[in-house]
């Protein structure tokens, strides 16, 4: 009972594990970190992530969004890149430029700005060996 050497509440501080902002935590300044980050709180300021952000329904950013993933289920005023992919929960709000890979949009989100998605496709030729042109865009017909 006493003896144990195993403590449930100690944080591993190891690199690319997940960082939190609480509920009723507000920080005004810029994040940069190395691996996931949970925001419940309020973040005033920019946001940097090499992993996944997941932006709880009581979670407030107002800055710019930079990471791999995105779950977006609270409010959003900010211009958000997401390498892979960006998921808009039902609750979400966001209002802001969106660039992503990859997006959903459940049913009931808010998103107001613009979007950018891909864009460059790799086109394979006879030879093997591969070229990288535009999209061809579609034309408007009378």
């Amino acid at each position: 009972m006493f003896n144990s050497k195993e403590s449930k509440n100690t944080f591993s501080g190891e690199p690319g594990g997940t960082n939190q902002i609480l509920a009723g935590t507000t920080i005004n300044g810029d994040i940069v970190c190395d691996g996931n980050i949970r925001v419940d709180g309020v973040l005033n300021g920019s946001l940097q992530a090499k992993g996944k952000v997941v932006i709880g329904a009581s979670g407030v950013i107002e800055g710019e969004v930079n990471c791999q993933n995105a779950d977006i289920s609270g409010s959003v005023k900010a211009k958000v890149t997401v390498a892979e992919l960006l998921s808009l929960k039902a609750t979400a709000k966001l209002s802001g430029d969106i660039s992503t890979n990859k997006l959903s949009i459940e049913p009931g989100a808010n998103f107001t700005g613009a979007c950018s998605m891909g864009g460059i496709v790799k086109d394979f030729n006879k030879h093997g060996s591969n070229s990288e042109k535009q999209r061809p865009v579609a034309e408007k017909m009378a």
